[in-house]
C-alpha cells in the first residue's frame, strides 16, 4: 500500500511527533541549531555579531547620532534625579520648565535609570539594552528566513543582518530603533509559527512582542503589512492544502467528504478571524493609549514637543535619490545590495508558504520612506531595510550556490563573497563612530565646573542636547523656537531679541561652540551686543562661555 507523506518546510523534520511551544530565547536558539552545519555557523555569527557591538560601547555620546542618544540619556537621568514618573519623560532643553515631552514608550530610559542606581551612570548601561535585544532577535530572524527561503538562505541572511554597517552601529546605540525592530522580528516569526503549528504560547508572545515594538518606536507600524499578509494567507488558504502549500495526507474522494472539509475550513476561518481580532487588540491598543497620552503631554507642557513630529512630508526626487544611494552603499554595502536584488527576483518554490512576506515588508517600507520623507533624513528610519535586504540576499546566495556543482568552487565563492561584504562593511561603519559633538561634551563638562547647579544655559548648539546632558544643567537651544530643526538666526536683530527674551526667563549663561563660531562674522551686531551685556568667562578653540548680565528689565 502506498503511503502518503506530508511535504513540510517547517523547522522540524518530517515525522516529528511533537512540537514544543516557543516561549524563550533559549528554546529559539536550540531550534535554530536543528540542522547539521547551520547551527555551528549561526552560533559563530551570533557571537561575533554581539562582540562587534561591544566595541566602544562606553564611548561618550559624541558620535554622529549624539543628539538622539543624548535626549534618551537625559530622560533616563531625569528619571533618576526627579523620581521615576514613567508617564512623564523629561528633557533638559526646556529652560526652567519641567520639560515634559511626548515621546515613545520610555521603557528603555526607565530601565537604564533603574540600572544607574546600582551600576552608576555610564553610557554602556543604556546601550547594552540594544545589544541584548539584538541578540534575542538573531535566532528568530534565522528561523523566520528558514521557514520562507530555506536553511542555506537563512544562514547567509543572518550573516548579512549581523554585519550590515548601519545595523552594527544602531545595535549599540542608546536609541529605541533596534529594540523595536528586534521585537518586530520576534513577533513576525512567532505569529508565523502560530499559524504553522497552532502554538498558543507563540500567539501571545508574538502579540506582546509586537505591542512592545510599536510602543518603543511607532515607525515599526509598517510591520502591520507583513503581519496582514500572514493572516490573509492563512485565512484564504486553499482547502485540502497544508499550511506549507503541500498536499495533505488525507484524500477527498466523495461529495460528503468534501462538504465536511469545506465546513471545517469555514470553522478554521472564523477561528483565524477571531484570533486576528484578539491579536490586533493586544498589539495595537496599548500604543493607541500611550501615544494619545504622549500627544496630550506635548500639547500641555512647554516646549510642546512630540518626538518625530513633522516627519510626514513628501520631498523632492533628489531627496529620495540621496536616501537610496546612502542606503544601498553605506548602510547596507554594495555587496549586500547586489545580492538582495538577485534574491528579490528569485522564483520561490510553491511548496513554501508565505514566500512573499519580505516582498510585502519591502513594499511597506518604500511607501513609508516616501510618505515620511522628511523624517527619513535620519538614517535609522530605514533600519528595517536591513533584515529585508538580508533575507533577499540570503535567498540570492542560496540560488547562486545551487548552480555551483563543485564543492571547492562553492567554498571558494562563499569566502570571496563574505570578504567582499565584510571589508566594505568595516569601511562604511567607521565613520559612524567618529566624533561630531566632542566640543559640545567638552563645553558641557566645563559648564558643570563653572556654573551653579541652578544655572540656566542658552546654547548655540544647532539643536544637539549633548551640551546639556554633560553639563547636568537645564536651559534652551538657541534660537528658542525650532532650534532642533534650524538653529540659525535670520539676522542679528532676531538673535538679540531671542537672547533678551531668554534672559527675562532666567537665562544665566550663553555658550557657542566650534560649529557656531561662524556667527561672529555673520552676526556682528549680535556679537557687539554680547560684548556689552555679557562677560566672557571661558574660551577655548572648541567653545566660548559667557555669563549674562542681570536680566533685561
Amino acid at each position: 500500500m502506498r503511503m502518503f507523506q506530508r511535504v513540510s518546510c517547517s523547522s522540524f523534520h518530517a515525522g516529528s511527533a511533537t512540537l514544543t511551544p516557543v516561549a524563550s530565547p533559549a528554546r529559539l536558539a536550540l531550534r535554530a541549531t536543528a540542522t547539521d552545519t547551520a547551527p555551528r555557523i549561526v552560533f559563530a555569527i551570533c557571537v561575533l555579531a554581539v562582540a562587534a557591538r561591544l566595541i566602544l560601547i562606553n564611548q561618550p555620546y559624541v558620535d554622529h547620532w549624539s543628539w538622539r542618544q543624548s535626549d534618551v540619556a537625559a530622560i533616563a537621568h531625569n528619571f533618576l534625579q526627579n523620581g521615576f514618573r514613567f508617564g512623564y519623560p523629561q528633557i533638559d532643553w526646556a529652560g526652567n520648565a519641567p520639560g515634559y515631552v511626548g515621546t515613545e514608550f520610555p521603557i528603555l530610559p526607565f530601565i537604564a535609570a533603574l540600572c544607574y542606581k546600582f551600576a552608576g551612570i555610564h553610557e554602556w548601561v543604556g546601550r547594552i539594552q540594544a545589544v541584548i535585544l539584538f541578540a534575542v532577535s538573531l535566532p528568530c530572524f534565522f528561523l523566520l528566513v528558514r521557514e520562507i527561503f530555506g536553511s542555506t538562505a537563512a544562514v547567509w541572511a543572518t550573516f548579512f543582518y549581523s554585519f550590515a554597517p548601519v545595523n552594527i552601529f544602531a545595535g549599540r546605540s542608546f536609541m529605541p530603533d533596534v529594540p523595536s525592530l528586534s521585537f518586530a522580528i520576534v513577533g513576525l516569526y512567532l505569529l508565523l509559527r502560530y499559524f504553522e503549528h497552532n502554538e498558543s504560547s507563540s500567539f501571545f508572545v508574538a502579540a506582546i512582542a509586537l505591542s512592545l515594538s510599536f510602543l518603543i518606536k511607532i515607525t515599526s507600524i509598517v510591520t502591520v503589512v507583513p503581519l496582514a499578509y500572514i493572516v490573509v494567507g492563512r485565512l484564504y488558504q486553499t482547502p485540502g492544502v497544508s499550511q506549507n502549500g503541500a498536499a495533505e495526507t488525507r484524500m477527498i474522494s466523495t461529495g460528503s467528504s468534501l462538504e465536511r472539509v469545506n465546513g471545517s475550513e469555514r470553522v478554521k476561518r472564523r477561528t483565524v478571524v477571531g484570533a486576528a481580532a484578539i491579536f490586533t487588540a493586544i498589539a495595537l491598543l496599548p500604543s493607541v493609549i500611550w501615544y494619545w497620552h504622549a500627544h496630550q503631554i506635548a500639547e500641555t507642557f512647554y516646549p510642546h514637543h512630540f518626538f518625530g513630529a513633522g516627519g510626514i512630508r513628501i520631498e523632492s526626487f533628489s531627496w529620495y535619490s540621496q536616501i537610496a544611494q546612502q542606503s544601498l552603499v553605506s548602510s547596507l554595502t554594495p555587496t549586500l545590495s547586489t545580492m538582495a536584488l538577485v534574491g528579490l527576483f528569485v522564483t520561490q518554490s510553491r511548496d513554501r508558504s508565505y514566500s512573499r512576506l519580505f516582498h510585502w515588508w519591502l513594499a511597506a517600507m518604500i511607501v513609508f520612506i516616501i510618505l515620511v520623507g522628511y523624517g527619513n533624513r535620519h538614517r535609522w528610519y530605514q533600519l528595517p531595510l536591513v533584515p529585508i535586504a538580508a533575507a533577499f540576499a540570503g535567498a540570492g546566495c542560496a540560488f547562486v550556490g545551487s548552480r555551483i556543482s563543485s564543492r571547492f568552487a562553492g567554498i571558494t565563492s562563499s569566502i570571496v563573497l563574505a570578504v567582499s561584504f565584510l571589508i566594505p562593511a568595516f569601511v562604511c561603519v567607521r565613520p559612524f563612530y567618529e566624533s561630531s559633538a566632542a566640543q559640545l561634551r567638552d563645553a558641557g563638562l566645563e559648564l558643570k565646573k563653572l556654573t551653579p547647579s541652578d544655572a540656566l544655559i542658552v546654547a548655540a548648539d544647532m539643536g544637539d542636547p549633548t551640551i546639556f546632558y554633560y553639563a547636568e544643567r537645564k536651559g534652551w537651544h538657541f534660537l528658542e523656537q525650532n532650534a532642533i530643526y534650524n538653529g540659525t538666526p535670520d539676522d542679528s536683530e532676531q538673535a538679540i531679541e531671542n537672547i533678551e527674551r531668554l534672559q527675562r526667563g532666567g537665562a544665566t549663561h550663553f555658550v557657542v561652540t566650534r560649529n557656531t563660531f561662524w556667527w561672529s562674522q555673520s552676526y556682528p551686531e549680535f556679537v557687539g551686543y554680547l560684548s556689552k551685556h555679557a562677560m566672557l568667562i571661558e574660551t577655548t578653540p572648541e567653545f566660548r562661555i559667557y555669563e549674562l548680565c542681570s536680566a533685561v528689565k
